[in-house]
């Protein structure tokens, strides 16, 4: 994903209505599906420093169903998809950074 015009942020709604802001960091295609990769926004007014990242801020992977025509965000249906997925995006990132050096 290309830095050149900074991160890209959406905003999710869980089902109980809260509303949440993600940096999208990633998306790749798994087995006929799509995926995407998202951190949790540091809130105004914390300092990246001040934050416990892996335990406030861990990686978000969800997955693009359609529903009635349009596409939405959903969690993945089990943790052996999480953890196939998770690798993926692994490799993926490594991938890159091999070809950036």
């Amino acid at each position: 994903m290309s830095e050149e015009y900074g991160p890209d942020f959406i905003t999710v709604t869980d089902e109980d209505g809260n509303e949440f802001e993600l940096e999208h960091l990633d998306t790749l295609e798994y087995n006929g599906q799509t995926y995407m990769a998202f951190f949790p926004a540091v809130e105004d007014g914390k300092d990246v420093e001040e934050v416990d990242l892996d335990e406030e801020y861990g990686l978000i992977i969800m997955k693009v169903v359609e529903v009635d025509g349009e596409e939405q965000l959903s969690t993945l249906d089990s943790d052996e998809e999480l953890e196939m997925v998770y690798q993926q995006f692994m490799e993926q990132l490594f991938a890159d950074e091999e070809e950036d050096q």
